[in-house]
């Protein structure tokens, strides 16, 4: 009994060791959601500008035809 610890037996340890992986699990989880948040946030301003320059293109376009 090193430092007043008991002794683990292998059920213990087994049981520590599915607690310690499902709570990586759910911590990946959750660091995937908010990357895929960001991801998201990320297209719908790529989207935006997109949006802006197909409206620019169009106005040049209009003007182009106005000339000839």
């Amino acid at each position: 009994m090193a430092f007043g610890l008991e002794t683990l037996t292998v059920p213990d340890v087994t049981l520590a060791i599915i607690i310690g992986t499902l709570a990586a699990i759910v911590y990946s989880l959750r660091i995937m959601v908010l990357m895929e948040r960001r991801i998201a946030r990320i297209e719908s301003h790529i989207e935006r500008v997109v949006d802006k320059v197909i409206k620019e293109e169009i106005t040049i376009e209009r003007s182009m035809k106005k000339r000839r």
